[in-house]
């Protein structure tokens, strides 16, 4: 019979009491323990860990990139406890969850370690890739998958290979990870032991691996050298296709080595003869080659003498007459030329040629054809506001100053009757070969008037002469001289002796009169005439004749005697 402190537990208290042992022990929801499998039914592991029934996980879950699935019956796994007990009274646990949680503690040490960690590419995303680190997932971005862009990823999907971790951040579940930090860091340690198995001027076989416009790597052996296009050979090489391809075996020499950087600059050219060497000898100044265009820039033209000699004919001596004409217009590229040698720098490796030289400066051929005095025929190529371009025979242009237009009018005035393209006739008055100037004179052809009356006699100082006028102005009148070409302006104060006659408005267009040359003078082509002059010579000449005017007679009565005189003699 029971006592009365006696306990008779019934079922609900063997239940409660089975809970709180539970409770009480490390099995709660959200934590990792482990259980021992107990059956496989097709897809699915039965899993006991310790509580009142068993749990089922699926097979696929232990299984995952780069792993197969081993699981059977009597393995001790770590599962994640989810629920204690669902509604069909199983314990909820998973796989995948709990490999997860052990994953990220790993992880969390090996970035704090910064240690490298182990994972399988599995799937491509946008802007990457997702890779599996044992559980956890990473982003994999695809500019860190290699060294340089590759196309076909393929190759990597599901290999087990190492990464670094650049980023977590467990409260998101984010990491992102690098396989290009890898391969710099192997590639880097490979680099340094194989930079210190090579010495500068050694010869070492390569293969070309890829090709630029300024160059071409060559892989040595597991490192890469930079062979730059002006190494490939000593004569111009335009693009490295041009001598290489990928994949062709050269055989190169290492001109510097950068220990610090790793990098590796050959030549393939050093390992020929310098075709420099004796280039004075070879290519003496003054001589003349024929050569092939090679290249064509905006200050001139590149000429291959010989494979590797390359000469520069400047613009400037391209062409004598084409001035300010780009190089392309002149010769083209391949064009076989004749040069001339200018000047050669074996120091700086330059030789200077000259085009324009193999032909006779067209300014000697113009002076021999067309001497001082001839006259030639040219086309009005421009106007400038000091004078006229002419194109002459020999492509070369002359010029006619403003002053040699016209005798008689300013030339700024005369200019305007000519237009581009006139035919002109002019002549030479001057040709400097070395200025490369030719001086023309339109108003020469005609023969200078200025001449012509100095050599008749009838036109000098002192002389009387009669004149036409042309024109009345209010200073003056413009006057022809009669018998010449000759124009010239009578000023006011020199159209009478008596101040109340100097009066322009007295003559008329057309009317004749007298003066006398006051001034001539060739040199400047200036004629100076005046009826004051004239009328001041006769009142002397007839004081002289009739006496003075102390004899009695008057001065109008002396005069009136010397005209009558005067015009008895004309008749």
């Amino acid at each position: 019979m029971a006592t009365a402190n006696s306990f008779s537990p019934t079922r609900d208290d063997f239940a409660a009491m089975l809970d709180e042992s539970f409770g009480s022990g490390e099995m709660t929801e959200g934590s990792v323990i482990k259980g021992t499998v107990v059956g496989i039914e097709k897809d699915l592991a039965i899993i006991d860990v310790g509580l009142k029934t068993e749990g089922r996980v699926a097979l696929r879950e232990f299984m995952g990139p780069g792993r197969q699935n081993e699981i059977k019956i009597g393995d001790t796994v770590e599962v994640y406890l989810e629920r204690v007990e669902n509604a069909l009274g199983e314990a909820v646990l998973s796989r995948d969850k709990a490999r997860r949680e052990e994953s990220w503690g790993k992880l969390e040490k090996a970035f704090q370690a910064n240690e490298k960690v182990t994972g399988v590419i599995f799937n491509q995303v946008k802007g990457g890739f997702t890779v599996d680190l044992d559980g956890a997932v990473a982003f994999l971005p695809r500019s860190q998958v290699d060294i340089r862009p590759i196309r076909d990823v393929g190759p990597l999907m599901n290999q087990p290979q190492p990464f670094q971790i650049l980023k977590m951040d467990r409260r998101r579940g984010n990491i992102v990870v690098s396989r290009r930090t890898v391969l710099e860091e192997t590639r880097a340690e490979q680099r340094q032991e194989l930079v210190q198995n090579l010495e500068e001027g050694q010869v070492i076989d390569g293969t070309v691996k890829n090709i630029t416009d300024y160059g071409a790597f060559v892989d040595l052996g597991g490192i890469d050298g930079l062979l730059h296009v002006t190494d490939i050979a000593w004569r111009r090489v335009n693009h490295p296709s041009e001598v290489l391809n990928i994949g062709q075996q050269v055989k190169v020499k290492i001109i510097k080595i950068n220990h610090e950087t790793h990098r590796i600059s050959l030549g393939m050219k050093q390992l020929l003869d310098d075709p420099w060497q004796g280039i004075d000898a070879k290519y003496p100044l003054q001589a003349k080659f024929t050569g092939r265009v090679t290249n064509i820039t905006d200050y001139g033209a590149f000429v291959e003498l010989e494979p590797g000699i390359e000469g520069l004919i400047h613009v400037s001596e391209m062409s004598w007459t084409k001035k300010n004409v780009h190089p392309g217009k002149i010769v083209s590229t391949s064009q076989e030329v004749e040069v001339q040698v200018l000047e050669v720098d074996p120091v700086k490796r330059r030789i200077s040629l000259g085009l324009k030289q193999t032909v006779r400066n067209p300014w000697e051929s113009f002076i021999d054809k067309y001497p001082i005095g001839t006259v030639v025929e040219g086309e009005v190529k421009n106007k400038t506001e000091f004078g006229l371009f002419l194109g002459l025979d020999g492509d070369v242009d002359g010029m006619v100053h403003l002053s040699d237009l016209d005798w008689k009018k300013p030339g700024e005035q005369v200019i305007d009757d000519y237009k581009k393209g006139d035919m002109v006739r002019a002549q030479v008055l001057d040709v400097d070969v070395e200025k490369e100037r030719i001086s023309l004179g339109i108003k020469q052809v005609g023969g200078d008037p200025f001449a012509a009356a100095e050599t008749s006699g009838e036109l000098k100082k002192g002389a009387v002469i009669t004149c036409e006028v042309t024109d009345v102005k209010e200073g003056g009148i413009d006057v022809k001289i009669i018998g010449t070409d000759l124009e010239t302006f009578i000023k006011r104060s020199e159209l009478a002796r008596d101040r109340s006659e100097q009066r322009s408005e007295r003559f008329a267009v057309g009317q004749k009169v007298d003066a006398r040359v006051i001034q001539f003078d060739r040199k400047s082509h200036k004629v100076s005439v005046s009826i004051k002059a004239l009328e001041i010579s006769e009142e002397k000449e007839a004081i002289a004749q009739y006496g003075s005017s102390d004899s009695g007679a008057s001065l109008g009565d002396i005069l009136g005697a010397a005209l009558k005189q005067r015009d008895k003699n004309d008749k």
